[in-house]
């Protein structure tokens, strides 16, 4: 499985952020994750014309150093029309999760965040990304942190308001299993949101 999964990253594309992810591996705050031999995992190139930012990585997709390499992962390609292959080419899209390492467990599905985390890593990452066209906020730490003021008070009102945020912001509930219910009585997202996520993703592609 882990073979799998790993073979959707190119093995010979260049590291853009390699001095970065360094910095980012050797700060104090993130020694726990360097001592368990886990690399920050976020992807992209200057050429990147799509920019996912999303919460922060499953165990499965730490291990694997492949982000969104899951059932979830799956889900969301589904959702934006394109193959794996494209989604792991960081010359097209970059992946910035809100916290580079997996967070631990809490309840029933993964701890959040670690909070103060984007602040300080995301500015470097983002100056570097000049070709972004289209960004995708999956669920609502991307939101908050990122619409900020322009963010409903509720992920469900801020995912329903997207006309507002797009064609260059596209708000999104992640694609997690644990969201059935609230797909159950939010069949909107199904029948109005995804159906145009491929779309706004091959012109962000093609500009």
């Amino acid at each position: 499985m882990m073979e799998r999964m790993t073979q959707h990253t190119p093995d010979r594309a260049p590291d853009h952020f390699a001095d970065l992810r360094l910095r980012v591996g050797t700060d104090p705050a993130n020694a726990a994750m360097t001592a368990q031999g886990w690399q920050p995992l976020f992807t992209g190139s200057p050429s990147a014309r799509v920019l996912l930012v999303g919460q922060a990585p499953g165990r499965r997709a730490q291990e694997a150093n492949v982000p969104w390499s899951d059932p979830s992962g799956d889900r969301l390609v589904r959702w934006l029309g394109i193959t794996r292959e494209t989604f792991h080419d960081p010359e097209r899209f970059a992946i910035l999760p809100m916290d580079f390492y997996y967070p631990g467990r809490a309840g029933s599905g993964d701890a959040p965040p670690r909070r103060g985390f984007a602040a300080t890593w995301h500015p470097p990452v983002l100056e570097r990304l000049t070709e972004v066209r289209l960004t995708i906020l999956v669920g609502g730490y991307a939101q908050r942190h990122y619409l900020g003021d322009r963010a409903r008070p509720t992920l469900t009102e801020t995912v329903r308001a997207w006309r507002d945020y797009a064609p260059d912001i596209v708000p999104i509930v992640h694609p997690s299993g644990l969201n059935a219910r609230w797909h159950a009585v939010n069949p909107w997202f199904e029948a109005e949101v995804v159906p145009v996520l491929p779309g706004l993703v091959a012109r962000a592609l093609a500009a």
